[in-house]
């Protein structure tokens, strides 16, 4: 069975991303450049609620450039990472419930570099758009190729059998920040059921 899927109206977006800025400065710029793209659209800016690397360069910049952030974090990070000023923080009690609430108010959701937890975030909800369980665009941005690794995983997944053609497809990946906003805006996808 398929079922056709068409991108929302792009109101709030969920970025995942790295508490640690990365070596190289294209990885806070690139944070920066999204902030303001983000303000720019009137897009809100769902995250972890952290002040810390990308996170904080992230959240600051959608802030100076008069956009809305939404911070979710738990009760437990809270307590011992920083957080800004933001337009408002949500603490939850665990991670599950974080990620959960992240789903739950955004409409689309963007990767920047990032460690495991950045990668975990994404991947859930790769999987949950592999699922049916929403139909959600979900964006890798390989900035400076950093996600290449995961990329030719993916592609040895299909290769062996393991993911099928058309959900890695559903997975929208981008280089560059030009033209992301229309990417997430013009998302559609034929979706199918994994078992078929």
């Amino acid at each position: 069975m398929e079922i056709d899927f068409t991108g929302n109206d792009m109101k709030k977006i969920c970025v995942f991303c790295g508490s640690s800025a990365g070596n190289d400065a294209i990885y806070s710029e690139t944070a920066m450049e999204l902030g303001k793209i983000l303000a720019k659209n009137s897009m809100e800016l769902i995250y972890g609620g952290g002040n810390v690397g990308l996170m904080g360069i992230l959240s600051q910049s959608v802030m100076q450039h008069g956009g809305r952030v939404t911070g979710i974090i738990p009760q437990m990070l809270n307590d011992s990472v920083p957080h800004e000023e933001i337009s408002e923080l949500r603490v939850v009690e665990n991670m599950h419930d974080r990620k959960f609430l992240m789903h739950e108010l955004s409409d689309g959701f963007i990767c920047l570099p990032g460690g495991i937890g950045s990668l975990e975030e994404m991947f859930e909800a790769f999987t949950w758009l592999q699922l049916g369980y929403h139909s959600k665009p979900v964006c890798l941005l390989n900035v400076k190729n950093y996600y290449q690794g995961i990329l030719s995983q993916l592609e040895h997944m299909v290769t062996e059998g393991f993911l099928k053609k058309d959900h890695c497809e559903s997975l929208i990946v981008a280089d560059k920040l030009d033209g992301i906003i229309d990417m997430l805006k013009k998302y559609t996808s034929s979706y199918t059921a994994k078992w078929n």
